[in-house]
């Protein structure tokens, strides 16, 4: 018997139930990292007003974002973790007042500019690189202080259990 002749139809064998279900897991998984991966992000800079800072991590910013185009958002400060104002000790409250008020000064009252903008993985808030009306990079600044450690989406470390700045 020789081979089949060109244009014959070929069996195609199909995956067993429970293979196919393995494939189609592993499929999803692949197309949700590439879903993920694809956020869209705006490169800035885009100028912001502060009209506060909630902690040394998170500000609440008016950012022209076109002309005649302002959006009012949170933005949780990229590159860092700061300890949060809503404590799980008092020596968290403690770290967490004394990093947002150092924010505070860096701050100013100069607008700051936004680079690398993309949707919080929590949503109803932005993240992004801010930078003060210096110039200075607002997270690199807090870590050089000790008031924050570089974070970049691995699990945070608790404040409380002694492994904590201060």
């Amino acid at each position: 018997m020789g081979s089949p002749a060109m244009g014959s139809p070929k069996t195609i064998t199909p995956c067993p139930p429970r293979s196919a279900g393995l494939w189609l897991a592993l499929l999803s998984t692949l197309l949700a990292g590439t879903v993920q991966a694809a956020l869209p992000a705006l490169p800035g800079p885009i100028p912001a007003e502060v009209l506060e800072v909630l902690d040394g991590d998170t500000l609440l910013v008016r950012a022209t974002i076109w002309l005649g185009q302002v959006v009012e958002t949170h933005v949780r400060v990229d590159g860092l973790d700061a300890p949060e104002m809503r404590a799980r000790c008092p020596r968290e409250r403690e770290l967490a007042e004394t990093a947002r008020d150092h924010a505070r000064r860096l701050i100013g009252t100069a607008p700051v500019r936004l680079l690398d903008v993309q949707p919080d993985k929590y949503g109803g808030r932005v993240h992004a690189r801010v930078l003060t009306g210096g110039g200075a990079d607002l997270s690199a600044a807090l870590i050089a202080a000790g008031l924050a450690r570089p974070y970049h989406g691995e699990r945070r470390q608790p404040w409380c259990d002694g492994t904590g700045m201060g």
